[in-house]
């Protein structure tokens, strides 16, 4: 009779992507650059948000983007083309997220030493990329007002692990059933210490509340 050798791993299997992460943060600490995680479902408006943003903050910080699609680099176009800045496409092979070991080395292509602020624009998916720490410093996540109020209870890890929930697209809450109120209790009732803010990446609304979020959290790169 044959016999079974039973072993214990006990490591999380997330651990190599955790010192990977922290690695990063220990990178961007050392040359003072904030590093944000920019994460959403397909079509909330990610890439208006941030060149909205930007546009923004160029002439106050060194501003850099790393975007994340399975295909085309048409997010990273639309982003240098409407900001003028420094941008990155990275390709992930068709997976559903990005993992601190592939940040770490899309940054051995990207000179980032002389940024003050790095935006990772993940890609579109309100699962995968909750599950994974980048390295960034704080989590940002989007969710749009055609999406419905309801998505904080069909996605809760996101909203959990988020630093900032931006609630976007306000502009259309007279076309939606969408409760406001009620989207950020849910938020709150997940997450606590989550700062939430109405904006419309489309008029501006909000956006000078984001950019203030931003400048707060400037020292804390350095």
């Amino acid at each position: 009779m044959g016999k079974v050798r039973v072993i214990k791993i006990e490591e999380s299997a997330y651990a190599d992507n955790e010192r990977t992460a922290d690695l990063i943060r220990r990178k961007m600490d050392g040359q003072k650059t904030l590093f944000l995680n920019l994460m959403s479902g397909p079509g909330s408006g990610k890439t208006t948000t941030l060149v909205t943003l930007i546009n923004m903050l160029k002439s106050e910080y060194r501003i850099g983007v790393m975007d994340v699609d399975i295909e085309s680099d048409e997010d990273a176009k639309e982003v240098a083309d409407k900001t003028d800045i420094r941008t990155l496409q990275i390709h992930n092979g068709g997976l559903c997220h990005i993992d601190a070991d592939m940040v770490s080395r899309a940054l051995s292509e990207y000179e980032t030493e002389d940024l003050d602020l790095l935006i990772l624009e993940n890609i579109g998916n309100l699962v995968c990329p909750a599950e994974f720490d980048t390295g960034a410093h704080k989590r940002i996540m989007i969710l749009s007002v055609p999406e419905g109020d309801d998505k904080p209870l069909k996605y809760p890890l996101m909203f959990k692990t988020s630093d900032l929930v931006l609630i976007n697209k306000i502009d259309t809450l007279d076309y939606f059933d969408f409760d406001l109120e009620k989207a950020e209790k849910r938020i709150h009732d997940l997450n606590p210490d989550a700062q939430v803010l109405p904006v419309s990446a489309k008029t501006g609304a909000g956006f000078d509340l984001l950019a203030e979020w931003v400048r707060k959290n400037m020292p804390l790169a350095c």
